[in-house]
């Protein structure tokens, strides 16, 4: 795929916003445009989740969830990226779900219906999932509320299981992005919260997406 002049939307949280990088062309979708030319708007919002939440959060931007903000973007999208699901593992209220459920107040559910948005709404885009990156505390069995939660590898392996079945591009960063804050020296080098990388986290990542995107 030639990237030059390619519209990309990409769909995101506080990583994709920018969170963690000095500057804003820093950012990984930043670096993107610079390095080829590609117009790519950059849709994320800091703290959103995929799924409903049946209560409100502390901070409403929070509840900005992808299922509706994939209706709210640019329509002239070439590619549409998605880059979501830690922060439903994180501080959600959503359950877990089960696959092709059309409750948005599960994962599950909320993915199935985020997709078949976006392929209603961008007949002609190439949708891309991207799966979450590592963080420190991925493991866990209780989000950052205390409520219960599934480890993150398995809304990582839901977001591939949705990928194949809809038969959707997956760039599958929680196995190629290089970063694993569980590692004390790459959690230093490329995220040192244990979530957002930094701008050389971002470098990683944009390299990562082009890459993925040329060969397409």
């Amino acid at each position: 795929m030639e990237l030059k002049n390619l519209k990309i939307n990409i769909l995101g949280d506080s990583i994709t916003e920018g969170c963690g990088t000095t500057a804003p062309d820093k950012r990984f979708c930043d670096i993107i445009a610079a390095r080829t030319g590609a117009i790519v708007r950059n849709y994320g919002i800091g703290g959103t989740r995929i799924a409903r939440q049946k209560e409100p959060s502390p901070n409403p931007l929070f509840d900005l969830c992808y299922v509706d903000r994939a209706l709210e973007m640019d329509r002239d999208a070439d590619v549409v990226m998605v880059f979501g699901g830690t922060n439903d593992f994180g501080h959600g209220d959503a359950a877990f779900g089960e696959f092709l459920s059309n409750d948005e107040y599960t994962f599950m559910g909320a993915m199935n219906a985020l997709i078949k948005n976006l392929i209603t709404a961008y007949p002609s885009a190439e949708i891309v999932i991207m799966t979450p990156i590592h963080r420190s505390n991925e493991l866990s069995t209780s989000n950052d509320y205390g409520k219960p939660v599934r480890p993150l590898p398995e809304y990582v392996e839901a977001e591939r299981k949705y990928a194949e079945y809809y038969g959707i591009p997956l760039l599958d960063l929680w196995s190629v992005s290089g970063i694993q804050p569980a590692e004390p020296i790459l959690m230093e080098r490329y995220a040192p919260d244990g979530l957002h990388p930094n701008d050389l986290g971002n470098e990683r990542l944009a390299q990562r997406i082009i890459s993925f995107l040329e060969k397409l």
